[in-house]
């Protein structure tokens, strides 16, 4: 490795290829844009999650089939008035669906003929206050969602052509007449105009986070550019590359998959050239040549950054194994994101310092001593020299040797308190939970909540395949608990044994106790068929709506969950244990990276609790948070752990300890801060459930950045001293080498 490393430096960053390599990146990029469409042109409008057998999306097809009116897609126009609904609004409803009969909204299909209803069957159509109505509008199953927003524009002209704006504008608690757009269509163009600029608000919002804090921590301003830069050139070939797999249809790509790519590509991306700069700037303090020296730095550090990459890579790709769209989504996209920034930060990346050389530190150049000395005597005066390492670097050194146990204790105390509050944690995952509370169409669902009997804003659909058999399904259904209302039967219309019934909850149909409604009806009526004499009862019997699919959701990412993360930890374990030789630093150091998982997940909730004010944690939360976590942690892990194991080939481990934890704790710690800063930008986006992702994995960061990796794994490797390495046989070979300089060193 070290001689493959040795000579990949003379490859790509030699005087006679650094401009080569550049070049050949930007013909690639170039390249590339032109030939192939862009990530973000082949974004997905499904808003399809749940796999192809999932019960919901069964019942959502049989449905279509079988007892579909081919009304269309359905928008619900909500009316309220504080007071209720005067005589005038009812007009207005009349009125605006006259002149849709007359004059039909883009993609318009069908409407209800309310204009030619007598006004009393609008009236006794509202909420039994008076104060809210819901009428609807179809459109058609293949308009576009440019369509359907155009569409939703001309109706809120012509509204607002016969009262004010302020329908749409004012809030809800406000006097005079609101209209609020929701259902399927309202949610639909609501969610694509969240995304509609969030692509270019995150980039933007990230590029000047990650410029600020490089130029605070390393105050050059040339230094700060480079690895933003080389991150840039990264994405411009990334994104075409998406996007040629996306148009092929060999993956799926949605905006979120690309917010949080974005994020996972700049902060991920900086560490990597963070970690090969730092050891170039040190190399450059001892050695006049720079390509001497970048090559010194690449040697030093490219083994750490390609496992780091690789561990990150086959990490993210578990999310492949994932039968939930929104996990399966990532795996490709972050996966390939994070092999090209590997590949960029040993490519492109000492290409461009081959370049700038000692100019890229300016205003702080680094020199060698006899650099320095020339220096003083042009000048006449005395240069201060830069210190190899910090004195809280060092102290932190010497705390985790010399008080390993008081460490291990205390960090245990602290990051084990804070894992007690995730079994308290609130799950939530419907998808309107996850939406602002001002947007239009979460505003008008909770009108109708507020207004309307509970189950009415969500009824279930129950359907049974009865193979002919005299079952009374609706007395059966009416019998089951939290169930309200139920319809008479509507037969298949090419299957007469499919039964149809519209169930209607008497409980929140968004509630845990909703949604564990949902195996009870199934098991009633499986075993109601069952002594029917009907085979495969359960086979039989399908419940769609919006409660059957929260219980699909559940049940999937629970699936998912107890697939994606042994895998991690399986594949991590391997990696960990082929770069190392060791299988007891793998275990100790996947055990803290957990432990830290658990302390962020906990204290996540906490901030997102007590000061975020949310009611519960997004149920996709824990599985994103684990895998980024665990993958992201550990390449902290490998590049200081690496540089304690090459230390001790020619140092007491105490004193390597030391020394690696002084040598590495700067880098890491500015690539902790850049780290945790772009995951915490995702918070400028309007979705709750990134926000929370970026909470929760900003604040696993920090943990494992500050308290972690300076402190618990120094500590425990301090501990076990010998045993760390074991069964490498590199300290066997050395123990007669360097015994007397243990003694020595502990008598000291």
């Amino acid at each position: 490795m070290k001689k493959l490393l040795n000579n990949w430096g003379r490859i790509v960053a030699s005087s006679k290829t650094r401009w080569l390599t550049v070049f050949v990146w930007l013909l690639l990029v170039i390249v590339l844009s032109f030939v192939w469409p862009q990530v973000n042109q082949e974004e997905t409008k499904s808003n399809q999650l749940l796999p192809e057998d999932a019960m919901s999306v069964q019942a959502s097809k049989i449905s279509s089939e079988q007892f579909s009116n081919n009304s269309g897609v359905p928008l619900l126009v909500v009316w309220h008035r504080n007071g209720g609904l005067t005589d005038k609004d009812y007009q207005l409803i009349q009125q605006l669906y006259g002149g849709l009969e007359e004059d039909p909204v883009s993609s318009q299909k069908f409407i209800p003929p309310f204009a030619k209803a007598p006004p009393q069957t609008l009236i006794e159509a509202s909420s039994q206050d008076g104060a809210a109505l819901t009428t609807p509008v179809f459109f058609q199953e293949s308009a576009s969602t440019e369509s359907l927003q155009k569409a939703l524009d001309q109706l809120k002209e012509r509204i607002i052509a016969g009262t004010d704006k302020s329908s749409f504008n004012e809030a809800i608690s406000d006097d005079g007449l609101h209209v609020r757009f929701t259902g399927p269509v309202g949610i639909q163009t609501d969610a694509t105009e969240l995304f509609s600029n969030a692509d270019v608000t995150l980039l933007i919002a990230t590029v000047v986070l990650v410029l600020v804090l490089l130029i605070i921590l390393y105050r050059s301003p040339i230094l700060a550019l480079v690895p933003l830069v080389s991150v840039g050139i990264a994405y411009g070939l990334i994104s075409p590359l998406l996007g040629f797999m996306a148009d092929q249809g060999w993956i799926v790509v949605d905006a979120q998959a690309i917010s949080i790519m974005t994020v996972l590509l700049f902060g991920a991306g900086t560490d990597y050239c963070l970690f090969l700069i730092s050891r170039y700037r040190d190399e450059l303090r001892m050695e006049p040549d720079k390509y001497a020296a970048l090559q010194k730095a690449l040697t030093g550090t490219g083994g750490a950054i390609m496992i780091s990459a690789l561990t990150t890579v086959t990490g993210l790709l578990t999310l492949g194994l994932a039968h939930y769209a929104s996990y399966d989504r990532f795996a490709v996209p972050f996966s390939l994101s994070i092999l090209i920034i590997g590949i960029t930060a040993l490519t492109l990346l000492p290409a461009v310092l081959a370049i700038l050389g000692r100019m890229a530190f300016v205003p702080f150049i680094p020199r060698t001593e006899e650099m320095i000395q020339k220096r003083e005597q042009a000048k006449g005066k005395p240069i201060r020299r830069p210190k190899s390492s910090g004195r809280i670097n060092q102290a932190i050194g010497r705390w985790a040797t010399d008080k390993p146990w008081i460490i291990i204790v205390s960090c245990t105390i602290l990051l084990g308190g804070l894992a007690l509050f995730v079994p308290k944690i609130d799950y939530t995952y419907g998808l309107l939970d996850s939406f602002p509370e001002d947007m239009p169409s979460r505003e008008g669902f909770s009108i109708i909540a507020d207004h309307y009997p509970p189950g009415e804003i969500a009824p279930l659909e129950v359907i049974v395949n009865t193979e002919g058999e005299e079952v009374n399904v609706k007395n059966i259904l009416s019998s089951i608990a939290n169930v309200e209302e139920v319809s008479d039967p509507v037969e298949g219309s090419n299957n007469p044994f499919l039964l149809k019934h519209e169930v209607t909850l008497s409980i929140d149909p968004y509630s845990e106790e909703s949604v564990q409604t949902i195996p009870a009806i199934k098991n009633k009526m499986a075993n109601v068929l069952e002594s029917n004499g009907i085979e495969n009862p359960a086979e039989n019997v399908w419940i769609g709506g919006e409660t059957a699919t929260l219980y699909d959701t559940k049940q999937v990412t629970k699936r998912d969950q107890s697939i994606i993360i042994p895998a991690v930890l399986i594949i991590i374990a391997v990696l960990l244990l082929i770069y190392l030789r060791s299988i007891v630093a793998m275990i100790y150091l996947l055990g803290t990276v957990v432990l830290s998982y658990l302390a962020a997940l906990g204290l996540g909730w906490l901030i997102l609790n007590f000061v975020f004010g949310a009611d519960a944690m997004q149920g996709l939360i824990p599985v994103y948070a684990f895998v980024f976590l665990v993958a992201l942690g550990e390449d902290y892990n490998i590049f200081m752990v690496s540089s304690i194991w090459k230390k001790r080939k020619h140092l007491p481990l105490k004193q390597a300890i030391r020394e690696g934890v002084s040598e590495t704790s700067s880098v890491i710690g500015s690539a902790g801060l850049i780290l945790a800063g772009t995951f915490s930008v995702l918070a400028v986006l309007p979705l709750q459930v990134l926000v929370q992702f970026g909470t929760v994995t900003a604040v696993g960061i920090l943990l494992d950045t500050f308290i972690v990796r300076p402190l618990l794994v120094p500590s425990i490797t301090t501990v076990l001293g010998r045993f760390s390495f074991w069964p490498e046989k590199l300290w066997k070979l050395r123990e007669d080498n360097n015994k007397a300089k243990i003694t020595a060193h502990e008598k000291e």
